[in-house]
């Protein structure tokens, strides 16, 4: 099979590539810029705790460097500090209001993760990166799309599948005329990244009404390494524009503000104006075609997070895809992508819209009523670390995925089915012991067994007592490659409790003890259902293409076709002189050894397909409309 073309190569969609990769799918990521990143330290971003873990696993290594996980959280409203969170950093925090803390997010320059993921790339034979490439031009049809991209004479590309992860302006979005309606300018901040001290060292700090002259309404302070912090000042609606004199003294003053009222030094390295879009496109695939990150989806608004959504997007997609590519997907597989992650930002946005009055709204009542400011405090706080409905992980209950209902053999855990996995220790077929989020995104299925004492245990023993043998065979059996895993305790669960975990590390049921027939029907209903012949991999149309497929195989180039640079056993054809009607020759997209092999006749002979009328999408002008 052909690649999976992706368009766009921001941090969504270089992350879904790697994603892809590690599950042994090929893609071609084609990137509008020359292929690196501007420097704005003033343009951040901040992860979960889980969509942290996915970009270590893809291997970005500028977390570590590049990134902070904050100590604790800090929220006042005038003089009064109305909050003080402790964050969990992997070592058990404690909230200083009673019950655990949440786990600490984790704070980076958005360029800084971008230029981690493109260094994990270049390390990839899968992922083939291409610069300076601008779409203009899609087909779709039975077998796969292609993807015209201008430049010197113009390139085709052959893909499976392609993915628009260009961006709020998306190309592909505008090629296939989905509506992308919602709000315009929701919010707007004055943003500053400076080198200071703070009295907070290593704590991420909301302040309310700040009592000094000129405060506003709402600032946010955020830390980054080598004493760097990110400030935001929250701007009226409708305000005038943040001179570079008005910005100076907001910062002078909001410095002296917070350190007992003389400003201390500070070394401003960048600034900006962010203005929030609340929008939410119509529809998320079209036949081959998807939308990922702001190509799909614009929010952001108190304290909810743009790019950890669109991460979550690529984490959705890939094993999707990936099944796909292997063995052939159902349409309810490729299709649970919409359902379940429209739905998710559409409740996320409806959540942010539904808090803005109240929070923005000012004045009034509301100021009056007891319990009222710290309710507020609570929520602005929930979405900044990633609780409540403005911050909490999505939830997927409702998928066409989730499994029927098998009655007493289901049993209730502390996770929700359709909810994130708690990342709890396991054992690994090997023996050793691993978290459990470092599992996931291999495009297999998690099989859980909650066995108590199994970690004093010598393996060689456990393996073969009790329910194993019966889970092993179990696990075998069913219709997807699955993996299992043994803890100690899972919270909720009792002794010998088995969860299904998907790919992407959402529950998808806990059994009480070891039900195959059961298992078997919830895995059956996690992959959609089995694939119809028409859906499976794509088979070479005829003779010539299994030819090209063995020369490409040998190192052997056709006449008249140029290698890519940097592939391997792979070429590309530029596209010749375009006739009146606009039809150019074809680009053969880079083929892993792997996609050779499937192609040859000794596993797949050649076939005819019948020619089928494809879908076709005009090429676009130069001109770019704005999102409002």
């Amino acid at each position: 099979m052909d690649p999976v073309i992706i368009v766009g190569a921001g941090p969504v969609g270089l992350a879904l590539s790697l994603a892809l990769a590690s599950q042994g799918v090929p893609s071609v990521v084609l990137d509008e810029g020359p292929g690196k990143e501007e420097p704005r330290p003033a343009r951040t971003v901040v992860l979960r705790a889980d969509m942290a873990a996915m970009m270590e696993r893809l291997g970005c290594t500028t977390l570590r460097d590049e990134g902070v996980r904050w100590v604790g959280w800090r929220s006042m409203r005038r003089k009064q500090q109305m909050r003080h969170i402790e964050l969990d950093l992997g070592l058990g925090g404690t909230e200083s209001d009673g019950g655990g803390g949440p786990a600490a997010p984790l704070h980076i320059p958005q360029h800084a993760l971008a230029r981690g993921l493109r260094d994990a790339i270049a390390g990839q034979e899968l992922v083939h990166l291409v610069t300076e490439a601008r779409l203009d031009a899609i087909e779709q049809d039975a077998d796969g799309i292609t993807a015209h991209t201008r430049g010197p004479g113009g390139t085709w590309w052959r893909g499976s599948h392609l993915v628009g992860c260009d961006g709020a302006r998306s190309t592909v979005r505008k090629l296939l005329s989905v509506r992308f309606p919602g709000r315009t300018a929701v919010e707007r901040h004055a943003v500053a990244a400076l080198r200071t001290e703070l009295p907070w060292a290593g704590e991420a700090l909301l302040h309310r009404q700040p009592p000094w002259r000129g405060g506003g309404d709402e600032i946010t302070a955020r830390p980054l390494p080598d004493g760097v912090w990110r400030i935001d000042w929250l701007l009226p609606p409708r305000g005038d524009l943040v001179t570079p004199d008005a910005l100076v003294t907001k910062i002078r003053d909001t410095l002296a503000g917070w350190c007992g009222g003389e400003t201390p030094p500070y070394e401003l390295i960048d600034t900006g104006v962010h203005t929030l879009h609340h929008r939410l496109a119509r529809r998320w695939r079209i036949d081959r075609v998807f939308l990922a990150g702001d190509a799909a989806h614009l929010l952001g608004a108190v304290g909810t997070q743009g790019v950890d959504e669109g991460l979550r997007d690529a984490d959705n997609l890939a094993w999707k895809l990936a099944h796909a590519w292997h063995h052939g997907a159902s349409d309810m597989l490729l299709d649970s992508y919409q359902s379940e992650r429209r739905a998710a930002v559409a409740s996320r946005l409806r959540a942010a819209d539904q808090s803005l009055p109240v929070l923005r709204g000012g004045g009034g009542l509301r100021t009056y009523i007891p319990g009222g400011t710290r309710g507020h405090d609570s929520l602005l706080t929930d979405g900044h670390l990633g609780r409540g409905p403005l911050g909490a992980p999505p939830s997927y209950p409702h998928s066409p995925l989730a499994p029927p209902d098998a009655g007493a053999s289901r049993v209730p855990v502390a996770t929700e089915e359709g909810s994130p996995v708690e990342d709890v220790r396991v054992t690994a077929p090997d023996g050793t012991s691993v978290r459990l989020r470092d599992r996931l995104g291999r495009g297999r299925l998690l099989v859980v067994l909650v066995a108590p004492g199994t970690g004093v245990w010598d393996r060689r023993h456990w393996m073969s007592a009790g329910v194993m043998p019966r889970l092993v065979d179990a696990v075998r059996a069913l219709p997807v490659k699955a993996e299992l895993l043994v803890t100690e305790a899972y919270p909720g669960a009792v002794a010998h409790t088995v969860l299904l975990v998907r790919p992407d590390g959402h529950l998808v049921a806990a059994f009480s003890g070891v039900q195959p027939a059961e298992l078997y029907a919830a895995a059956d209903a996690t992959r959609g259902g089995a694939a119809k012949p028409s859906e499976g991999p794509a088979a070479p149309k005829d003779a010539r293409g299994v030819k090209d497929a063995r020369d490409a195989r040998d190192g052997k180039v056709a006449k008249g076709v140029k290698v890519a640079k940097g592939v391997k056993a792979a070429t590309v054809v530029k596209a010749a002189q375009a006739t009146d009607s606009g039809a150019g020759k074809r680009a053969a997209v880079p083929r892993t050894p792997s996609q050779v092999a499937a192609e040859t006749p000794a596993t797949t002979p050649p076939q005819v397909v019948p020619k089928k009328s494809s879908k076709k999408v005009s090429k676009t002008s130069d001109r770019t409309a704005d999102i409002n």
